[in-house]
């Protein structure tokens, strides 16, 4: 396998009408959380907090349980709501979730700024305790930007599925910024934004199409 079978498998797979009609939606409310209020978009920073090293679908049924309490429980009473919902680590997690939340309003101003997804990512990454470049990448395309990747395990084992990468044991900046652009080249191949590949090479690898 390589390069050429990853874009035919892709292309195959967005000429599902269900699979493309899923993902078109999901892009689509990814838009509508961009819009929405400061606290929106706020859930969804603490969202990529939980989900480093922990799984998405157990990050989003504790988003979920929370609610709007996300938006005033002290580092204390959140680290033991973490730790009751099965979290792996309630109290590093509490502490930037808390720390992001004090800052949420420096964090809105620089995405109304605007200047561009990577500009914002490097900021993200520099002043939000917790976030590295996957979890600022994957915050930015939960609210709305397509032109960066979330590189995580799911992409990174089909790639070296596909024999495009050797296997990745830690992925430092450099290597991040070096899979990011041969994500790009599969995309514009394929005809997709970044965002819209993500969401088909999730589903490549594991037949769900989550956030």
């Amino acid at each position: 396998m390589g390069f050429r079978e990853l874009v035919e498998d892709l292309k195959a797979l967005k000429s599902n009408e269900e699979i493309r009609r899923m993902v078109e939606d999901r892009l689509s409310s990814f838009k509508e959380v961009g819009r929405g209020s400061p606290g929106g978009l706020f859930k969804e920073l603490a969202f990529c907090i939980l989900a480093a090293n922990f799984t998405a679908s157990g990050s989003m049924k504790i988003i979920d349980a929370l609610g709007d309490r996300l938006l005033k429980l002290d580092v204390g009473s959140l680290e033991r709501e973490l730790r009751r919902l099965g979290h792996r680590y309630p109290h590093a997690r509490a502490e930037y979730i808390v720390s992001a939340r004090n800052m949420l309003g420096e964090v809105v101003r620089v995405l109304r700024a605007g200047g561009g997804s990577r500009r914002i990512r490097e900021w993200l990454v520099k002043n939000v305790k917790g976030l590295g470049y996957k979890e600022a990448s994957h915050f930015l395309r939960n609210i709305g930007y397509d032109d960066v990747a979330i590189i995580d395990f799911h992409i990174i084992r089909l790639l070296h599925r596909y024999g495009l990468i050797p296997e990745v044991k830690r992925l430092g900046k450099k290597r991040y910024l070096e899979i990011e652009k041969l994500l790009s080249e599969v995309a514009s191949q394929v005809g997709m934004t970044m965002a819209e590949l993500d969401l088909y090479l999730w589903y490549m690898d594991s037949g769900k199409i989550l956030k």
